[in-house]
């Protein structure tokens, strides 16, 4: 199969591995022959909404890797630790494109202009889009963590 990129980036907490990320990730695979995926690091989540149910790094990072590998794409991904919001996204790291989803539309458009800054081009954006669970509402780690979906996007409550 004929991929558009050769390199693009994705990034994420991707706390309690869901049918979001699992589709963020499955879209950047289908777009790139190869995927850098940011992981944020235990330090940067600290301040995220329910921060102290956030998995650790380690727990995190092995449920992706298992999840690469379950969909054969473990060998075209490189997992890297992101201790800020950008990361080598704003350096020429080799990516053509970012995959995001609209929330975080301004981040992306934010590593464009500090790319411009430093004479590089800017990024290609390919938007997925949002999950919604059962109840009509956005698939998130959060509700997750709140006990108001599982993973699938089930509502629990």
């Amino acid at each position: 199969m004929a991929h558009k990129y050769k390199l693009v980036g994705v990034s994420g907490t991707f706390d309690k591995l869901h049918i979001g990320h699992k589709a963020i990730l499955s879209k950047a695979f289908e777009v790139s022959e190869r995927v850098m995926i940011g992981l944020t690091t235990s330090r940067m989540v600290q301040n995220k909404e329910l921060a102290e149910k956030i998995e650790p790094y380690e727990v995190r990072k092995e449920k992706l890797e298992k999840f690469l590998r379950e969909q054969g794409y473990i060998d075209a991904a490189e997992i890297i630790s992101l201790d800020d919001p950008y990361g080598p996204a704003i350096m020429d790291a080799g990516l053509e494109a970012l995959v995001a989803t609209e929330e975080v539309l301004s981040t992306v458009k934010k590593i464009n202009i500090i790319r411009k800054e430093k004479s590089l081009p800017p990024l290609e954006i390919v938007i997925t889009p949002i999950i919604l669970a059962q109840d009509g509402h956005r698939v998130s780690s959060t509700r997750i963590r709140e006990g108001k979906i599982d993973e699938q996007g089930k509502v629990l409550k």
